[in-house]
């Protein structure tokens, strides 16, 4: 007896062990967790606000949908509240009942709830809540992509939903929606205002050869309207596109067309720095074209010359300074002198006391470089006079000046 008393224990011993063993026993493997939560928009739970179960799927009539909207409006306050006092969790799961309930007014009311939330939430950081009203904001647009001739208004209102979570593709689906139908009914006016909505969008996402597609449209229906207000605006927007995304060239052109507009009006004080502009461009596709370079001289020639016609002192000097480098680069020393001598007049006249210090500088090393050192000495020695007015670089001109002096 005691004999099988001891097998007995014996082998329940090591049964227990087996069992407890957390190499041998078996495991039971986890259930793995659901990827994404469930969307609260989608939650079809029966709510005390509404006057009977959605299980019903009666719409509401004019009436409840009256004395349901202020109950709403509650609570996107009480959501606010909330989020002021630092419960986000709180405040996202009441205007997620708020939205949930916003449907049954119908589908602009909660495009336009959706697109509030929605900009709060992306402001907020909470990239899940922005994700939810995403993904409703693409079960409302799904079937109207397939109607023939769906809702203008729904379909601007949810291009600006999307805008406000931050989602350019989406919107632009529903824009390029837009475009197509009020094209087919020759409104011009609302074309016009939709390609412009199509361009900002390519443009705030920096998006720059579609947002000068977008613009090149804009430009043509305002040259076929005679629109000059307009012309102006597209070819500045086009001038500034094409210089951001370095093609230089096309740049260039835009930037002539306003030119000869300027000319045309007779609003010659944006023609000194537009010429300023071209001439950099050319100068930047020289690497490419050395025979450009003239025409980076001619630009900036122009810019000094209309700009000191106008009484525009400072910006020929800027024209001046820009034409004295690439002469010096271009190995025209002699030029490079003539027309620093011209800049000291341009600054004094400008009162650019800066810039006459830096104009001294420049002459200087000019003569250094052509091995005068007295006239160097005496350019540096200039220099350090405005150097000491303004208190800057005051140690720098010494310093030229002992090197030429101990070269004299």
């Amino acid at each position: 007896m005691l004999k099988w008393f001891t097998t007995v224990i014996t082998t329940t011993t090591v049964v227990c062990i087996f069992c407890s063993s957390p190499t041998l026993a078996a495991k039971k493997k986890p259930e793995p967790p659901d990827k994404f939560p469930p969307n609260p928009l989608e939650i079809t739970t029966p709510d005390p606000l509404l006057p009977r179960s959605p299980e019903t799927k009666k719409p509401l009539t004019a009436l409840e949908k009256q004395q349901l909207e202020p109950a709403l409006d509650k609570l996107n306050q009480e959501a606010a509240a909330k989020l002021r006092a630092g419960d986000k969790v709180g405040a996202f799961d009441t205007w997620n009942r708020e939205l949930r309930l916003r449907r049954y007014l119908g589908t602009l009311p909660e495009i336009t709830a959706l697109s509030r939330v929605g900009a709060i939430a992306y402001n907020q950081n909470n990239s899940q809540q922005v994700i939810y009203i995403t993904q409703r904001l693409q079960e409302i647009q799904k079937p109207l992509q397939e109607q023939t001739q769906p809702d203008l208004e729904i379909l601007q209102a949810l291009g600006q939903a999307y805008q406000q979570v931050r989602s350019p593709q989406l919107s632009l689906t529903a824009y390029e929606q837009i475009l197509a139908m009020v094209r087919q009914k020759n409104d011009t006016a609302k074309e016009v205002e939709t390609l412009t909505t199509i361009g900002e969008l390519h443009f705030s996402w920096f998006d720059y050869p579609q947002a000068a597609a977008t613009y090149e449209e804009l430009l043509a229906l305002a040259n076929s309207g005679k629109n000059p207000n307009s012309q102006i605006t597209y070819l500045q927007k086009l001038a500034y596109i094409y210089t951001q995304a370095k093609e230089f060239q096309k740049s260039i052109n835009i930037k002539n067309q306003l030119v000869e507009i300027y000319r045309q009006n007779n609003n010659l004080q944006l023609i000194p720095g537009l010429k300023l502009a071209i001439a950099s461009e050319y100068e930047s596709l020289v690497k490419e074209n050395p025979e450009l370079i003239q025409e980076a001289f001619k630009n900036y020639q122009e810019s000094y010359t209309t700009a000191w016609q106008l009484q525009q002192y400072a910006r020929a000097g800027e024209a001046l300074r820009k034409l004295i480098a690439l002469y010096r680069s271009s190995g025209q020393i002699e030029d490079a002198l003539q027309t620093s001598q011209i800049l000291v007049q341009t600054e004094k006249l400008a009162a650019n006391f800066y810039g006459l210090m830096n104009a001294y500088d420049q002459i200087g090393q000019i003569y250094v470089e052509r091995k005068e050192y007295a006239k160097a000495l005496t350019a540096f020695q200039t220099g350090l006079k405005f150097a000491q007015q303004l208190k800057h670089d005051e140690n720098y001109f010494n310093q030229q000046i002992q090197k030429v002096s101990e070269l004299i």
